[in-house]
């Protein structure tokens, strides 16, 4: 999967299909990715009403076995891996002894004594380091298995249609959330219902020789159904939307889970001691006490986008910043997150604006996310 050249970005098992089909490239956590086909706009519309294929290779896989491994993951992690289920998966994050973010994470359980650890492509050796150093004491193997995966996702609405076609997997069965081992079009995959746009879709664990036979499959099974192939850029404008948190912009070391507002993944009552306990009790003692920035939506009454680092004003006072903006597809209008003091953060605060290059703009102050879909 990884290119021989060390001074090159990496590339997927799938880098010569997106040349082949016209793909924008760009390095993007060391790693060559498509970052368009076409329009972004129309790729982000395709998986709003029909279907996108992405290629995730880039995603860091860090495999977890041993008969300790779940303790392991309880001290190394922040969330109650004890009580996932066989099949399940859960959202999690990974944190400094000062509680800062490292990372957030989704932990699947493959089996009684194996999870897999997926991490964002930025962070993939800062976790594999962490769990590894972790891991010291308990009966447990940390594996780095990033080269062992190539992971494609289709999102949408027909998605289940589209890989219904492919497998004898029970998709119906499969909740958010979970996954099942599989074969898709012939290929042994672990067929997993999360993602990271909004909608239903899955995201499929293969061996990167067969990612190729798949992502054909999947581009032809999908014709009928409006399924395109997507970049990283609708993936951004789609998490945006969803309200989901991107590492390095909603989320990094300076901030605890209780600053981003996703204090929910802690369990301080989960069983034994976990890395950064001690901080984060402090940091949900003055979240409640004195609520820090709260993460909010903003969008625009007017057409200029903001981006991040941009400061948010009001009454001529900078009340906090854009961690992410864009043009909204679904919306039709600029829309960004950001972190703004918590006097303003209600939906519906007037007088709140963004500065861009000096202009203050107006912008509505809405509760994320900006869009849900129907169930």
């Amino acid at each position: 999967m990884s290119s021989t050249e060390p001074d090159r970005p990496r590339r997927t098992a799938l880098d010569a299909l997106h040349r082949s089909l016209g793909a924008t490239m760009t390095d993007f956590a060391g790693w060559d990715m498509p970052l368009r086909y076409g329009s972004e706009r129309d790729e982000h519309i395709a998986v709003r009403t029909k279907a996108g294929l992405f290629d995730l290779s880039h995603m860091g896989e860090i495999t977890v076995t041993g008969p300790q491994a779940v303790a392991l993951l309880n001290h190394a992690l922040v969330g109650n891996i004890a009580t996932v289920g066989l099949g399940r998966a859960r959202y999690t994050m990974i944190c400094q002894a000062d509680g800062g973010i490292l990372d957030d994470l989704i932990v699947y359980r493959l089996g009684e004594t194996e999870y897999l650890v997926v991490a964002n492509a930025s962070n993939a050796q800062v976790v594999l380091d962490a769990l590894t150093e972790r891991a010291a004491g308990f009966d447990a193997e940390v594996r780095d298995d990033r080269d062992n995966y190539a992971l494609l996702a289709v999102q949408g609405p027909e998605s289940a249609g589209i890989l219904k076609s492919l497998t004898d997997a029970d998709l119906e069965g499969l909740k958010y959330y979970a996954g099942l081992p599989g074969t898709v079009a012939g290929v042994p995959a672990l067929i997993a219902r999360t993602g990271y746009t909004g909608e239903d879709g899955f995201e499929l664990f293969v061996a990167p020789g067969d990612a190729e036979k798949l992502w054909q499959a999947l581009t032809e099974a999908g014709a009928d159904a409006g399924l395109v192939p997507c970049g990283l850029s609708c993936r951004d404008t789609l998490r945006l939307e969803a309200g989901m948190p991107l590492y390095g912009h909603e989320l990094s070391t300076s901030l605890t889970p209780f600053d981003a507002g996703l204090g929910r993944v802690v369990k301080f009552e989960k069983e034994g001691d976990f890395v950064g306990r001690e901080a984060l009790l402090a940091a949900a003692e003055r979240a409640a006490a004195e609520p820090p920035r709260v993460l909010v939506g903003l969008v625009a009454e007017g057409r200029r986008v903001p981006r991040a680092g941009y400061a948010v004003v009001a009454g001529g006072e900078v009340i906090g910043e854009v961690t992410s903006g864009a043009p909204s597809p679904t919306l039709g209008k600029p829309i960004a997150m950001a972190y703004i003091d918590a006097a303003h953060a209600a939906p519906g605060t007037s007088g709140v604006g963004v500065d861009i290059r000096g202009s203050h703009e107006p912008y509505e102050v809405v509760a994320l996310p900006f869009y849900k879909r129907q169930k």
